[in-house]
């Protein structure tokens, strides 16, 4: 990879404070920014008065971003092209800013290679030698083995990319409008809060618990080895499961923090304005447990936990979690006491449900929407991977 590349750049990780920089701040992106596929110049933290900014440092249209540190496993490695972004954002420490030499690599073609399962693979073993720490160097970049295929060639591999891409971002406007659907629906079922239903703490009908402490892990007999729930696989509306770690706990433990279908999971710490999100879960994994961070809400008779994920997800919901969290430099939290006093509503189940209908028909098709991008994600990842490899028909002979 070195020899196709002009230079690589690292970043600058100061002491940022923890909301986004305004129009006109300057700014230093998250290692998120570059993880979901797409560059999101929203996740950025705002540079503190009184430190000078480097604009040398600065995100331009164009470049291609890696994240060379994360705390999962799996987004090590994670690539993007820039096509747009806002300016006076830096690049973090845990981004490089790859350059190629434009006589060897199209930029474009660049990402397709660097997203290709033979560097996944390579990128994967790297982090399973030495320290152990989720993180690659800029050598290690450079090491990696690539084939070295005619600019020609790159831009056939590009244009197909590009024509599945295209697929896929019409599926993704028709999500976008559907979630927008989703948010409106939401809104609305909170419109008569304080005009017709009674409201209740928390605690009156559900029951709130923190998970497993770690870093004292049991040894021997009585002692089970079991997949937990962190901070990171907790999302706004979504649990993600894709990179899941194991803890070990006393097998008497295990009903004290085993998560079961229908538990609405939240989180206790973060950005301000992410206090207290959640999902419900869905029980995908079976004798799966929960962190100490991620505060398990187990619902009584009288309240649907979609209902009530629906409510915390609210404008008040969040608000509540806002004005009684606790702002540290970087981080803010919430402790168990105010989960459980956190005022509720508590219409009578029939109405949740009625409420839920057009939300869940919505999300309904969300999923589907969903599976439906997977799936050509899968055609074409498959359709580069054989191009690549010289199997594909854009390779002349």
């Amino acid at each position: 990879m070195g020899d196709l590349l002009s230079v690589i750049e690292t970043g600058w990780s100061p002491a940022c404070d923890a909301q986004p920089p305004g129009a006109d701040e300057w700014g230093v992106i998250r290692v998120s920014a570059v993880t979901s596929g797409r560059f999101d110049p929203q996740e950025a933290k705002r540079l503190p008065t009184g430190l000078e900014p480097r604009p040398v440092l600065e995100v331009r249209p164009g470049d291609v971003l890696v994240a060379r540190a994360n705390g999962a496993r799996s987004l090590v490695g994670s690539v993007v092209y820039v096509k747009e972004t806002r300016p006076k954002l830096m690049l973090s420490d845990k981004v490089l800013r790859l350059v190629p030499n434009d006589s060897r690599i199209d930029s474009a073609f660049l990402v397709i290679l660097l997203s290709s399962q033979n560097v996944r693979l390579q990128v994967g073993n790297l982090l399973n030698g030495g320290t152990g720490q989720n993180n690659i160097s800029q050598q290690d970049v450079r090491g990696l083995v690539v084939p070295e295929i005619p600019l020609t060639e790159q831009r056939r591999i590009v244009a197909a990319h590009a024509a599945m891409e295209r697929r896929v971002s019409a599926l993704e406007r028709v999500r976008a409008k559907l979630k927008v659907a989703e948010a409106a629906l939401s809104a609305e079922a909170f419109t008569k809060v304080d005009s017709l239903w009674p409201t209740t703490r928390l605690e009156n009908i559900a029951t709130v618990a923190a998970g497993v402490t770690l870093g004292s892990e049991p040894v021997g007999d009585g002692t089970l080895e079991l997949p937990y729930l962190r901070v990171a696989n907790v999302l706004d509306g979504r649990i993600d499961t894709t990179d899941v770690k194991k803890v070990r706990i006393l097998r008497s433990q295990y009903e004290r923090f085993a998560l079961r279908k229908g538990d609405l999971l939240l989180t206790e710490g973060g950005d301000l304005d992410k206090l207290g999100r959640g999902a419900v879960w869905d029980g995908r994994i079976s004798q799966c447990l929960h962190q100490n961070h991620v505060f398990r809400v187990r619902c009584g008779e009288e309240m649907s936990p979609d209902f009530l994920a629906l409510y915390t997800s609210s404008d008040a919901g969040r608000a509540y979690f806002q004005r009684v969290g606790k702002q540290t430099t970087n981080l803010a939290s919430i402790n168990s006491t105010q989960v459980k006093q956190m005022p509720v509503p508590l219409p009578p189940l029939t109405e949740q449900e009625s409420l839920l209908g057009p939300i869940r028909s919505v999300r309904s098709r969300l999923a589907a929407l969903d599976r439906q991008v997977s799936k050509l994600r899968v055609v074409q990842q498959g359709v580069v991977e054989d191009l690549l490899s010289g199997r594909g028909t854009s390779f002349a002979a």
